[in-house]
């Protein structure tokens, strides 16, 4: 005998009979241990203090330094290395933190926005962001920042950039040139112009 839906009696009997099984082996495996996830310890000297941690071998750089210290200046934008607000400096240079194992920086030196200066006495180019009004939300700048100090000293070792004329000299530091070294850190409010004003005041170029 069928129903109306197209179902017979016994075809509903042994799904009926068939659910509560399911159910049950669905909760077991629920229930089940889950795989250990791998850990390591890392120690890192940030801000000039010694910090380790057991943590994921697969932690960021920049979830360590946020879930794991509390420095939550470094910010999290686009999480794929294109947009530079987890922009941080790493043994002196910047590094995109987000794409930074925190494995990989094992005894490494990280500076972060906190690490600049302090509430009564900023940075430098702390101190021109704001003279210059280098933002507006705010949320970039960490990273605008931690990657206009690191350009300067790249510029004064004498790195060039795409933009150089001639690469054999030291590069001067034009609009196009810290631009160009710029780049890689977007401000969606397009605070540029004060951006490139307050680099401009803290690297002393004409």
């Amino acid at each position: 005998m069928t129903d109306d839906i197209g179902i017979t009696r016994r075809e509903l009997i042994e799904a009926g009979v068939a659910t509560p099984a399911l159910l049950a082996a669905g909760e077991a495996a629920a229930q089940a241990p889950k795989p250990a996830v791998p850990t390591t310890s890392v120690t890192l000297t940030v801000n000039g203090r010694r910090e380790t941690r057991d943590v994921d071998t697969r932690t960021t750089l920049l979830d360590f330094l946020r879930e794991h210290l509390g420095l939550t200046g470094s910010k999290k934008g686009c999480d794929h290395g294109q947009c530079g607000a987890c922009t941080v400096i790493l043994n002196g240079r910047r590094a995109n933190s987000c794409l930074t194992l925190a494995v990989m920086a094992d005894g490494d030196e990280v500076t972060t926005i906190e690490g600049l200066g302090s509430d009564d006495r900023l940075h430098p180019m702390q101190e021109a962001f704001i003279k210059h009004d280098g933002f507006q939300c705010g949320y970039c700048t960490p990273g605008q920042i931690c990657s206009a100090i690191a350009m300067l000293d790249e510029a004064k070792a004498g790195w060039p950039s795409h933009v150089t004329a001639d690469v054999a000299s030291r590069p001067r530091l034009d609009d196009e040139e810290i631009r160009e070294r710029m780049s890689g850190n977007l401000c969606r409010c397009s605070c540029y112009v004060g951006i490139l004003a307050a680099i401009r005041d803290a690297g002393g170029v004409a």
